[in-house]
């Protein structure tokens, strides 16, 4: 069977090239170091707050497990499609339930550890054994199919969509919320940009016709843009009256392809 989809390099800048050096450091050191898991929260406040402005800009630029997907099992996946399975709501929604309970229930069983000298590195491990999941399954699941498999059932994809709809629906990233523009009536319908996308969109419905890229699941990686072989895409705001377009967060990813034929 012809693979639907090509292997292209996605890491253009510094941060995205070796942010996978503290995936690493917190997955493997921290089994050491626990206090290192306590640097987590902090990641997860930033993108939290960063997806309200800017969708799941952090996603495709800044996420130290997207890095080590892309920068290192990128050369050994077999890049496949998505199974099923991982765009299923039922399977998305038990992820961020059971991850945002388990980690919750942890954190408060700690209550009675709290003023001991053990307790900051107990609760730092909480974030490193999390860390250390994700890490082992994400890159499983990298080179099995591909390396962003593990990004469509993610919690904290889930929490970046949801960030994302409040957002564009109350008006705050009307002027941050920068999504790929093509130059007008000069996109080929190569169809490049959507074999290259690490995210298996189709972004190239959208361009064919003019239109914006305004799917909620673009990670904005800019790999569509360094793609293109006729050099027409760039980032811009979302068009005023493209905005009422953009679905609510079901938790399902869905058949992205299908969505975007219906409404191109």
């Amino acid at each position: 069977m012809k693979q639907p989809f090509i292997k292209k390099n996605r890491t253009f800048t510094t941060l995205r090239k070796y942010a996978w050096i503290y995936t690493l450091l917190v997955a493997f050191g921290g089994l050491w170091f626990p206090k290192l898991g306590l640097t987590v929260p902090l990641i997860i406040i930033g993108l939290t707050v960063s997806s309200l402005f800017m969708g799941k800009y952090w996603c495709g630029n800044v996420c130290a497990h997207g890095s080590l997907f892309d920068a290192l099992l990128l050369p050994y996946s077999k890049n496949k499609a998505f199974p099923k399975i991982t765009k299923n709501p039922y399977l998305i929604g038990f992820i961020f339930l059971f991850f945002g309970f388990n980690i919750s229930r942890r954190i408060l069983a700690l209550q009675d550890f709290w003023g001991s000298a053990s307790f900051w590195d107990q609760l730092g491990m909480i974030f490193v054994g999390t860390y250390l999941v994700v890490t082992v399954v994400g890159s499983i699941l990298g080179i099995f199919f591909a390396p962003r498999t593990w990004c469509t059932f993610c919690p904290m994809g889930t929490i970046q969509r949801i960030m994302h709809y409040f957002g564009t629906k109350t008006g705050i990233n009307k002027k941050t919320n920068k999504v790929v523009t093509p130059e007008a009536d000069k996109c080929k319908a190569c169809g490049l940009c959507s074999k290259a996308c690490p995210a298996q969109l189709s972004p190239h419905e959208a361009f064919k016709d003019g239109k914006q890229f305004t799917h909620p699941e673009c990670i904005k990686c800019s790999t569509c843009v360094y793609t293109c072989p006729t050099k027409i895409l760039s980032y811009d705001t979302v068009e005023q009256g493209d905005t009422s377009n953009i679905p609510a967060p079901k938790i399902d990813v869905g058949d992205h392809r299908e969505k975007e034929r219906k409404a191109s």
